[in-house]
């Protein structure tokens, strides 16, 4: 009864508090290191309470995987590219891509933890390819536009220049603790991330509008 009465009077609540303290969870100790009970106490409900709304661990973990993807995606899709100038609204996905790693620090951990079982959970989403596809459609649109005005003068695939931008921001905060120790900077410090920060806006949009060279040059 006790169980009935708690997911009748707000199951929508419970599952958001799931997902939240699942997270948090699974980021800092990966899918094999989390515990239902350690997600379900921080999430401050009864642990069979996971097993009603999600099945198991690993349905947990690839429901958190969804969500992390649809939130970024759908942030992505706020910044409404279309309607900005080609250079802006390249630079506003660059910017927006890496300072999404600063706000969003589980998101990393979250993805690493995953391409460490091969993207196994991820293979099992019906939802996951959808997402991507109109931040495809966006950043093609862009560099169509962007060729159309003469502002960028290569010819990109869309998917490969996200990853770029995607890449440059994801490597320095997965690695920022070990590049620290190498190069004797702290690259965590506030200062140090806003100079990565412009370096990879400037280096994207530089690579954009470079001119390649005349045949026989």
């Amino acid at each position: 009864m006790k169980r009935s009465a708690v997911v009748r009077r707000n199951p929508q609540d419970t599952r958001r508090r799931l997902l939240d303290a699942a997270r948090s969870v699974f980021s800092k100790r990966g899918l094999e290191g989390a515990r239902v009970d350690d997600i379900a106490a921080l999430a401050r409900v009864n642990k069979q309470l996971v097993y009603y709304h999600f099945g198991n661990k690993q349905r947990l973990y690839l429901a958190v995987l969804e969500e992390t993807y649809a939130k970024i995606r759908a942030e992505e899709l706020q910044l409404d590219l279309a309607h900005l100038p080609p250079l802006e609204a390249m630079e506003q996905l660059i910017a927006f891509t890496f300072d999404y790693y600063t706000k969003n620090p589980d998101f990393v951990p979250l993805l690493s933890d995953e391409n460490l079982h091969e993207a196994r959970n991820l293979r099992q989403s019906k939802i996951i390819q959808q997402l991507h596809s109109p931040l495809v459609e966006m950043i093609g649109e862009t560099l169509q536009r962007g060729q159309k005005s003469g502002v960028f003068h290569v010819n990109i695939d869309p998917v490969q220049l996200y990853i770029t931008i995607a890449g440059m921001g994801f490597f320095y905060y997965s690695n920022t603790h070990t590049l620290s120790v190498i190069f004797g900077r702290n690259l965590g410090a506030k200062a140090a991330v806003k100079t990565r920060r412009k370096h990879v806006i400037e280096f994207v949009m530089g690579a954009l509008q470079t001119s390649p060279d005349p045949p026989g040059a």
